[in-house]
């Protein structure tokens, strides 16, 4: 009986240890693996962030601007003047989505893919993915460009996203970008453009976080301005909802980058929002 009582006391210690052990290692494993995104919403504000979607999910987008604030009651601070994208982003792979999408002003259309190149992990402090877009735009005529062929109509943007989660509440991210464009107008812009962005995302409760973001062109000739956007979160259990102001109507990657027009000092600003329903 002594001995039946020592085997089974010993069974016990040694089962309780290695016990005790795999859960250290399964704690070890979720801290150096499990890492929470830096960003809640594909978007920072306007401007990409390294989040994408996950495999097999479907976004429905839907991006509005509304006019210039500054025109006050006559256009009724903006609402009488709207500019509206539509999209869609599928999930390929957990690292890798495409998407399409169409905007009212200028008529363009872009497609995009995004794709994951490095993870913030223990080992390595960032999140780095790249995004690139070709856009068409179907609002130019044969009337205005008598000898417009379709490759005219296409621009290219290159981004490198490179995001930091610091904290639980605080996220930031570079995001040096390219830009060529097919046909431009030489007295107001380049052909082949240079920019780089910062953004932010502090979190100030459980859903709802305050962004920003902002991007200097460095070709840029004074007549465009480099767009500056504040934003507000709201998770709202199956979509992200995004309230802004910004100081370029247009939403599409290549137009907001490139063709900002309003003045902040001046009060020449878009209110606006981005609504994203995951599937």
């Amino acid at each position: 009986m002594t001995k039946t009582f020592f085997f089974l006391s010993m069974f016990a210690s040694i089962l309780a240890y290695s016990q005790e052990d795999l859960l250290k290692d399964i704690d070890t494993i979720k801290t150096t693996e499990i890492q929470q995104p830096a960003f809640k919403a594909l978007q920072i504000v306007t401007g990409q962030s390294t989040k994408l979607a996950a495999k097999n999910e479907w976004y429905i987008v839907v991006a509005h601007r509304f006019g210039d604030v500054s025109k006050g009651f006559k256009d009724f601070f903006g609402l009488d003047d709207a500019s509206t994208k539509l999209g869609v982003i599928y999930g390929v792979t957990d690292g890798l989505s495409l998407s399409l999408s169409r905007e009212t002003n200028m008529k363009t259309f872009e497609g995009g893919a995004k794709y994951k190149l490095v993870k913030q992990s223990d080992n390595f402090p960032v999140d780095i993915v790249g995004y690139n877009v070709m856009a068409v735009n179907t609002d130019l005529d044969k009337d205005n460009y008598p000898h417009l062929k379709f490759g005219d109509r296409l621009s290219y943007l290159t981004q490198a996203l490179i995001s930091r989660r610091f904290s639980e509440n605080f996220s930031l991210q570079l995001t040096p970008s390219y830009v060529h464009k097919n046909l431009y107008e030489p007295t107001v812009e380049d052909k082949n453009q240079f920019l780089t962005g910062l953004g932010g995302r502090y979190k100030i409760s459980k859903r709802v976080s305050i962004n920003a973001e902002y991007f200097v062109n460095f070709n840029n000739r004074s007549f465009y301005q480099n767009p500056l956007s504040l934003g507000l979160d709201i998770e709202t259990g199956g979509h992200v909802f995004q309230l802004l102001f910004t100081n370029s109507q247009l939403n599409s990657d290549i137009g907001y980058l490139t063709n900002a027009t309003g003045k902040w000092g001046k009060g020449q600003i878009f209110f606006g929002f981005n609504l994203y329903r995951v599937f």
